[in-house]
């Protein structure tokens, strides 16, 4: 899933103290790990202890480790080991995991001229590993090569390329601008105070800012697209070795000081990131704590799950949690003959929502889904556009073969792509294929690894026209936690790239984009989250994508590993700050 932004990515918890209270526990805490969704309601295991070594692993390889080139959540998640943004999230259970903080900045931004212009200033005294001192003009480089240096660095979202004032004036980037001076639209009057200037006004930009992107980068010490294999840490970890495609290790950073930072506890002497493990043996890695954490956060396979919810003592260490997340199908509105209206309509009432349902493990992996914003999302509104009725198990397609008729495609193929590390993602999209059959669309499947999904296929446009690609498998979730942090980036005209691109219907529609950029000026938020119920409702009128399923992951919670919350911030996953061993 992409952030949310991965996302897609914080507490009741009043101070991050609070999460490593100790082992004899504090209230909101919860010792031991034998109670199903005790980390979506309180800390497992809280623990200040230090020492030994917290083991994640993954299916797949990350598109990139560097901050500034990703865009899934569990990388933003795990990113804050090693880099620091200007804000982030506190470590909270559940929707308190929304809560945002100041991280690399002494305070949240300080808007003016009515919202246009936001100031921040950063802490003193922080250093990257190699002991330099962090300066505003880092900050303002690494959103200028993350945003402006599209052909080097594409996999993360182009918000401030978008939203910058002087972006008109042709900037190029870091990597071609012979000038040097960068952007205008970012001041650094000082080594501590970092100005951006907006062209509209950006009433939630303190979201924006925790993005990874504002993570320091020193120019000296970039190395483009190769950037990703010695990121400079400014976390409280640091790069050891990384080994590409098998692993990446992290080790404690020397240069970090407690007196900087009110996040992050440094507790593990080592983090160790495994690549490229199969699904099951994760699982079972879990299960006996060779494991800590599945990174991607995408849950046990369906065997594994099967066994889990057969076994109540094994049942006891999972947690079920929403993430503000949609698994849908993008129907791709300029590829024939879904470039008409009445054949994506058709696509609508034809695709058998149950059965993906069940194809991704049954309802507890999401409920039945029929709007664009997620269930945990404000804004959302509940409403059905394409209701699906059902003759007891068969899907009637009553509605479905009306308006494929007034399509006229008649007999059709197509092209589905989906993840082929994410076997209930090729689950899903061979459903979809079943129930398109019944109404004369014949689908192939084509599927692609997960590090390349956006940067090679899915999200190309060139590609997707030359491969006849109707119909796309997307799991999405929140950039950040507001109407806007959901849906810009996947409906918004201005989001299309070339590379990385995540509007994955390609939908342009000029109504749609003045919406959202009327809600993000509004500093009302009851009138921005009415404005995003409406967004809503437009997209599903153009039939844009089918909404499938409200995404749950059923996570298990290693019982070897401490201050485990599950968190809304990053799509259900665990807050990687400060798990711990437990001793």
């Amino acid at each position: 899933m992409r952030r949310s932004v991965p996302v897609a990515a914080v507490a009741a918890i009043t101070s991050a103290g609070l999460l490593l209270a100790g082992c004899s526990g504090s209230k909101g805490s919860s010792e031991g790990s034998g109670e199903a969704n005790a980390a979506t309601k309180g800390i497992v295991n809280a623990s200040d202890a230090k020492g030994g070594t917290v083991t994640y692993a993954i299916s797949d390889a990350p598109e990139s480790f560097d901050p500034g080139n990703t865009y899934y959540a569990f990388i933003y998640n795990f990113s804050r080991l090693y880099a620091r943004p200007l804000t982030t999230f506190k470590p909270g259970p559940g929707s308190k995991g929304n809560q945002l903080t100041p991280d690399l900045a002494e305070s949240m931004g300080k808007p003016s001229d009515g919202g246009k212009t936001w100031t921040y200033k950063l802490r003193k005294g922080v250093k990257y590993d190699d002991g330099s001192t962090v300066t505003s003009q880092d900050v303002k480089y690494a959103v200028e090569r993350s945003n402006f240096a599209r052909d080097t660095l594409s996999l993360g979202p182009n918000y401030f390329q978008q939203f910058l004032k002087d972006n008109d004036g042709g900037y190029k980037g870091p990597y071609k601008d012979k000038s040097k001076a960068g952007l205008k639209s970012i001041e650094t009057p000082d080594d501590q105070t970092i100005v951006f200037h907006l062209k509209k006004p950006f009433a939630e930009f303190d979201y924006l800012v925790s993005a990874p992107q504002t993570a320091p980068v020193p120019q000296a010490k970039d190395k483009g697209a190769d950037y990703t294999k010695s990121v400079l840490s400014t976390g409280s970890y640091k790069f050891e070795s990384y080994e590409e495609g098998k692993q990446l290790t992290l080790v404690r950073n020397p240069q970090w000081s407690a007196k900087t930072d009110p996040l992050r506890k440094q507790l593990p002497d080592k983090i160790v990131l495994k690549l490229k493990v199969a699904q099951s043996t994760i699982d079972k890695d879990l299960q006996s704590g060779n494991t800590l954490v599945d990174l991607a956060g995408r849950g046990v396979d369906g065997q594994t799950q099967a066994q889990l919810l057969t076994d109540p003592k094994e049942k006891a260490n999972t947690d079920n949690a929403l993430g503000q997340r949609l698994v849908y199908t993008a129907i791709n509105t300029k590829v024939k003959p879904f470039d008409n209206i009445e054949c994506r309509k058709a696509v609508e009432y034809a695709i058998d929502k149950k059965a993906v349902q069940t194809s991704l493990g049954g309802p507890i992996r999401g409920e039945l889904a029929s709007t664009v914003l997620p269930t945990d999302i404000d804004g959302y509104q509940k409403y059905d556009l394409y209701p699906q009725k059902y003759n007891g198990d068969k899907l009637d397609l009553t509605e479905a073969k009306k308006h494929w008729d007034k399509c006229g495609a008649g007999k059709t193929t197509t092209t589905i792509l989906a993840r082929n590390d994410r076997q209930d993602e090729v689950d899903a999209a061979t459903s979809v294929i079943d129930s398109l059959k019944k109404i004369g669309v014949t689908a192939k499947i084509q599927s692609y690894p997960t590090s390349k999904y956006f940067s090679d296929y899915a999200g190309v446009p060139k590609f997707n026209k030359k491969n006849n690609v109707g119909l796309i498998m997307m799991q999405w979730g929140s950039d950040f936690p507001t109407g806007y942090g959901y849906l810009q980036q996947i409906l918004n005209g201005k989001a299309i790239s070339q590379s990385g691109n995540t509007n994955l219907s390609e939908l342009d529609d000029p109504e749609i984009n003045k919406l959202l950029e009327s809600a993000i000026a509004n500093t009302d938020k009851a009138a921005r989250e009415k404005a995003y119920a409406e967004i809503d409702k437009k997209t599903m009128e153009q039939a844009a994508l089918v909404p499938l399923t409200y995404f749950k992951v059923l996570m298990y919670r290693s019982p070897k590993a401490t201050n485990l919350v599950s968190t809304s911030a990053f799509s259900g996953q665990y807050d990687y700050l400060n798990i711990g061993v437990k001793k």
